[in-house]
């Protein structure tokens, strides 16, 4: 061949290549692999094995519901000061294991027994779906209902009768266990808010001292802080009794007493007043001896202790409560019963 002729060739080798790309198709880099056949499980094609794992599934729902009644007899029958040793935690409460074993089963058996139902007798034939605008159009809407119809007929909800009905049984059981704990929000108060531990006969003590107070310990003008005979600090309900029944007394001259009855329930000029505020229930500790007012240090309500403990500025919202005294046999200062009327912020007149 003569360079004249290869050169020719050379030139239409470009356009012959040109036309069988032309004609060979482009290869899909991400071609569509396609749905592998579908598959029949066994409860497809055997009633037996769809009814064996429908009793599967009510067995769980079941078991849920007999969790949930025992998370309920574990919170009233376990007393919450029980320990037991649980390898390998350790000692635990009792209650606290019980709770936490019987509801952690009522709601894993939930699950896995929707789990199983899903994965047992509803259908799960794949289905393939085209793309579509976010918009749905009529057709689109119909579809969905009519695949909803489908769907819920596939599912046997309305077939296995004995699935679905443990599923509502353990469903509408599972809640009581979240309220149920609703008691754990606070024991009722019922009247123990209406009462202290002052009694008749209980003498007064300092509460600084732990001794018991005389009339002559308490000096016109000063302020002393008392509490009930018979309690101790290491008691394990001292902080909330102490919150009721602290006290505070102050000497003042009898003629300089305007209220009556306050009058009646002092001894020689001491009157006792609750030491706790009438708006929020903070302690109250400020005087001021010429004119018998003690204040609150939190929201500076003041009360006029010369005059029925009445409230003279600030937001409390009633005097403080008056405790009636006299001096015993011995010369101790008593008690001659409770407050008048609960102690501490409004609200508690409902206990």
């Amino acid at each position: 061949m003569s360079s004249h002729e290869i050169s020719e060739a050379e030139d239409k080798l470009p356009e012959a290549r040109g036309a069988e790309s032309a004609v060979r198709p482009a290869e899909d880099p991400f071609a569509d692999p396609g749905l592998p056949p579908h598959e029949h499980r066994k409860q497809d094609i055997d009633e037996r094995a769809a009814r064996r794992s429908e009793r599967t599934v009510a067995l769980l729902f079941t078991v849920s519901m007999l969790a949930t009644i025992a998370f309920i007899a574990a919170y009233v029958a376990l007393p919450v000061d029980r320990y037991i040793y649980v390898f390998p935690i350790g000692h635990i409460s009792a209650l606290n294991f019980a709770l936490g074993l019987t509801l952690g089963i009522a709601l894993f058996t939930i699950g896995a027994g929707a789990v199983h139902w899903a994965r047992t007798l509803m259908s799960d034939v794949e289905v393939a779906d085209e793309r579509h605008p976010i918009e749905a159009s009529p057709e689109v809407k119909s579809k969905v209902l009519e695949d909803f119809a489908t769907g819920a007929k596939e599912s046997g909800f309305g077939k296995r009768k004995l699935a679905r009905n443990t599923l509502f049984g353990a469903l509408a059981l599972v809640p009581l266990s979240g309220i149920v704990l609703l008691r754990d929000l606070g024991p009722l108060p019922g009247t123990k808010l209406r009462h202290t531990k002052w009694a008749k006969g209980k003498r007064l003590m300092n509460y600084n001292t732990m001794q018991p107070l005389r009339p002559e310990d308490i000096a016109v003008g000063s302020l002393t802080f008392a509490m009930p005979e018979g309690m101790s600090e290491e008691q394990h309900d001292f902080q909330t009794e102490i919150a009721k029944a602290a006290l505070m007394l102050v000497r003042l001259q009898p003629e300089n007493i305007k209220d009556k009855r306050e009058l009646d329930w002092s001894h020689e000029g001491i009157v006792a007043f609750s030491k706790i505020c009438t708006h929020v229930g903070c302690p109250i500790n400020l005087y001021e001896q010429q004119t018998h007012h003690v204040l609150c240090p939190c929201h500076q309500s003041t009360f006029d202790l010369s005059d029925g403990g009445r409230v003279i500025f600030g937001p409390a919202g009633h005097a403080l409560p008056q405790l009636r005294i006299k001096a015993n046999d011995q010369g101790y200062l008593e008690a001659m019963g409770d407050f008048s009327e609960p102690v501490g912020p409004a609200y508690w007149e409902r206990g």
